[in-house]
């Protein structure tokens, strides 16, 4: 399978707006389950802290627009492996920014995935 890498995914980011992404959350939580959204926000919350750098928060818009976009290199509707190719891009990212998850970023992910699992 052809991955993602963070450097490349930036070209994603013309797909994000934060409606959209909650609008997407819902819509596939349940059978993406909490592997796939964990990721997903704690992207989120480091892309709405202040003392990330704008290299990063672009990384994070083209992970995100790639998590938002209907139509991606697995669909998301196949079973199993539908979410395959969310989770690398979304993990390159997380990978790749890890030193700007804080431990109140990660907090508040938890917070809210078990507001929803």
């Amino acid at each position: 399978m052809r991955t993602l890498e963070p450097d490349k995914i930036e070209k994603y980011g013309k797909h994000y707006n934060e409606p959209g992404l909650w609008k997407k959350i819902a819509s596939v939580a349940r059978r993406a389950g909490s592997k796939v959204i964990y990721p997903v926000l704690l992207l989120y919350y480091v892309l709405q802290d202040e003392n990330t750098p704008l290299k990063y928060k672009a990384m994070i818009v083209g992970a995100l627009g790639y998590f938002i976009l209907p139509v991606d290199l697995i669909p998301d509707i196949l079973p199993m492996l539908g979410f395959t190719d969310d989770l690398a891009a979304l993990a390159a990212c997380v990978k790749a920014l890890v030193s700007s998850i804080t431990p109140e970023i990660k907090e508040k992910a938890n917070r809210k995935l078990s507001d929803w699992f």
